[in-house]
């Protein structure tokens, strides 16, 4: 049954190549050899080149460091994270609570859709959805309930994916603490003695003892 086949088999590269068998598989085998060959240059050319593109991507996208508390900031330090110092972390306020947002650069960082709300208490412009810059800041006065709604989910979603680092110093803070020392300052100390009132009306009152001068005369 074998023999049947290779009889068959030679006739058939004999009718359809027009060679004999032994010259079909002898141009079989330097074809195939000659493919090995072809693919082994190449393939390890590729190799290398697709080995330096992973590498290349790795060192691109290295592992972020953990986020780094900056306690109670004022709004001009947290401007310093917007993104333009690759050496700092990427930080965003919402209703006066930082978050850092490092992980999201390819939207908050240079270049990207909602850059202009990093480094800066975007509370306002996140509830009305306004990439204006005078509604970029934390001041939430005449929003209406639908946009304080907004601002609340925002909110939600910052708690959730990103981790608070700090909080902004309220920007009146050391107004009002000027303001309470002056006005207490500008009150009169117990320790200061009698009133200029109470002092003349001490002069204008006759003592005891000028009364027994008066009588002895």
């Amino acid at each position: 049954m074998a023999l049947q086949l290779w009889e068959t088999l030679k006739e058939s590269i004999t009718v359809y190549t027009g060679l004999t068998p032994s010259t079909f598989f002898t141009v079989l085998a330097l074809g195939l050899a000659l493919y090995y060959i072809v693919s082994n240059l190449f393939g390890s050319s590729d190799d290398a080149h697709t080995h330096q593109r992973s590498r290349g991507f790795e060192e691109e996208v290295q592992p972020l460091p953990p986020p780094v508390q900056v306690g109670e900031i004022t709004d001009e330090e947290l401007k310093q994270y917007d993104g333009s110092d690759p050496k700092k972390p990427l930080l965003m306020a919402i209703k006066g609570q930082i978050y850092d947002i490092s992980q999201s650069k390819m939207f908050y960082g240079p270049g990207g859709p909602y850059a202009l709300f990093a480094g800066k208490d975007a509370s306002r412009a996140l509830a009305k959805m306004s990439f204006e810059e005078k509604d970029l800041n934390g001041d939430l006065t005449g929003l209406g309930v639908f946009e304080l709604e907004a601002l609340q989910d925002w909110e939600y979603k910052f708690m959730s994916k990103y981790v608070k680092v700090g909080t902004v110093k309220p920007a009146n803070e050391g107004q009002s603490t000027t303001t309470t020392t002056e006005s207490d300052a500008a009150k009169p100390s117990e320790d200061d003695g009698p009133s200029e009132t109470a002092a003349k009306e001490t002069e204008q009152t006759p003592t005891a003892a000028e009364d027994a001068e008066k009588k002895e005369e």
